[in-house]
């Protein structure tokens, strides 16, 4: 018995490990969106992990509501596959929007010339960029008064990843359930979340460490854009490659 268990854990580990560094919406739409939206180390990575959790979460739970009803193999999994399928959708979707919006943002903030007649009737030409700011003269800003608007970001990735499944774990749950080994259920999920969980907020950190180092200033405007375009690509991975 303490043989099974052991291979059943390293599987676990070994299987969250894989299936996560093989699939790129794990880890890239918070790696793209931290640097779009400026987002430090530190909130990236609790981002990150709370998305890993409800990812790896609401497999635990789907499996354990199978698992009490009696229900199959097949049936959860057709379910997992189903929602899967939700969740790759709602990334070309969410990424899409972004993209566009992204483009948007690049088109307003271009710059434009303006031609001025000085008083020595010269011509001068100058660009800036335009930014449709309004304030009213009579309003005294106070800097410690001012509150950044709230980002939906976190908030629509934290979603989608509660709506993707994480396709391998129910049937690893199934195998100790049928030995009616609660206490192996309990190991084995916990080890497979860990391992997921883990290796996606690796995986960000180091990405992120590297990107630092590369010189991205004068691609900084077109952030939003790729990131939109990024996330929108690793969704069409998963629906038309599989990934």
């Amino acid at each position: 018995m303490t043989t099974d268990i052991t291979i059943l854990l390293f599987t676990a580990a070994s299987i969250g490990f894989i299936h996560t560094l093989t699939g790129p919406d794990h880890y890239l739409p918070f790696i793209v969106m931290s640097k779009a939206r400026n987002w430090n180390m530190t909130k990236t990575l609790w981002i990150t992990f709370l998305c890993g959790l409800g990812h790896v979460g609401s497999s635990i739970i789907i499996g354990a509501i199978g698992i009490a009803l009696g229900l199959g193999l097949n049936k959860l999994e057709y379910f997992e596959s189903f929602r899967g399928n939700l969740a790759a959708w709602s990334f070309i979707i969410f990424g899409f929007v972004y993209f566009l919006w992204g483009v948007w943002k690049v088109t307003k903030g271009k710059a434009h010339k303006h031609i001025h007649l000085n008083n020595k009737g010269e011509i001068h030409v100058h660009d800036h960029a335009h930014k449709h700011q309004l304030k009213d003269i009579n309003t005294h800003n106070h800097p410690q008064e001012e509150k950044k608007p709230t980002s939906l970001t976190p908030w629509v990735l934290f979603s989608i990843f509660v709506l993707g499944p994480c396709e391998p774990l129910i049937p690893m749950l199934m195998y100790p359930a049928a030995k009616t080994n609660i206490t192996w259920v309990i190991f084995v999920a916990a080890v497979f979340s860990i391992g997921t969980i883990t290796t996606m907020m690796v995986i960000v950190a180091l990405t992120m460490r590297g990107i630092n180092f590369l010189p991205m200033k004068a691609l900084e405007k077109y952030m939003h854009a790729f990131a939109g375009a990024s996330i929108c690509l690793s969704g069409c991975a998963i629906v038309f490659l599989g990934l």
